[in-house]
């Protein structure tokens, strides 16, 4: 079985949790750029955590087998802060990096005026360099926040194939779907979906276009929650092709808009006994 966890932020996680995914058979992640639970305080600190997304982590996935991708942008919580908005005039020299796969995480947290300017402006990003983008749904009126998405979408010059609307649930699927977005959802304990519920919204809707993800970060998260989505569908009676679809060729062929996948099987030579590269530094 291979794995796409589309959404993960392993600059939260051990290199325990990225042998245990390779084990479980993740062989490729997108990290999208998120808040970190502590406030920024200026555009200089997302340059470091940006320039770490494309350097330290790909390293350290590589060590244990995993393709490692991100997205950059200013996320929705922090377009609200004016110490933080001055970041969106340094993201297209990060844009243009290989392995930046798309613009997020964007969309809404609170739904402000400040989060519409973002939003608006990160899409127009999107559309200039020619990169999809992954779109965060509020936790909160999670409805609402679908509509005034959606909205400011249609306003925009990036086609709704190449958006990504994420942390879908079963009250949001329809009219994402019915949208033509592609529909992400997020596997997380107690606050966002769980593998159960996941297996009933595919039998419902079908897997085209959907990309399942664990959304693994500093809280409490699992990273091989999409091991156990697919366990469950196989279990709940999908074939292996709609489990390869939904785990795999879906994130790929979302992703693979950017045109700088790269997908090869590196072997994991981190787990090569007497190779203490990364078990030296932490």
């Amino acid at each position: 079985m291979r794995i796409f966890d589309p959404h993960i932020h392993m600059t939260s996680r051990t290199t325990d949790d990225y042998q245990a995914m390779y084990e479980a058979g993740v062989r490729a992640l997108v990290e999208p750029a998120f808040w970190l639970g502590q406030p920024r305080t200026s555009p200089e600190s997302f340059l470091d955590y940006f320039d770490a997304l494309l350097g330290w982590e790909p390293f350290r996935a590589s060590q244990y087998g995993i393709a490692h991708h991100c997205t950059i942008a200013l996320n929705p919580k922090e377009a609200n802060d004016p110490r933080c908005v001055p970041v969106l005039d340094e993201l297209p020299r990060y844009l243009v990096k290989d392995g930046v796969v798309a613009v997020g995480e964007i969309g809404y947290d609170s739904m402000t005026p400040a989060e519409d300017t973002a939003l608006a402006a990160q899409l127009e990003l999107a559309a200039e360099h020619g990169l999809p983008a992954l779109v965060h749904t509020p936790h909160r009126d999670k409805l609402v926040g679908l509509r005034r998405t959606l909205d400011v979408v249609a306003e925009s010059k990036l086609p709704v194939a190449a958006v990504l609307i994420d942390h879908l649930n079963e009250r949001t699927v329809k009219e994402a779907k019915d949208s033509g977005a592609w529909l992400g959802f997020s596997v997380y304990p107690d606050t966002k979906m769980d593998e159960h519920r996941m297996v009933a919204v595919l039998k419902e809707f079908g897997p085209e276009q959907v990309l399942v993800n664990s959304a693994a970060d500093w809280g409490k998260s699992d990273p091989l929650k999409t091991r156990r989505v697919a366990d469950a569908m196989l279990d709940a009676g999908f074939g292996e092709d709609d489990v390869d679809r939904v785990l795999w060729r879906n994130p790929v062929a979302f992703y693979g808009q950017s045109g700088r996948l790269v997908l090869d099987p590196a072997e994991p030579e981190a787990l090569h006994e007497g190779n203490s590269l990364l078990r030296g530094g932490e």
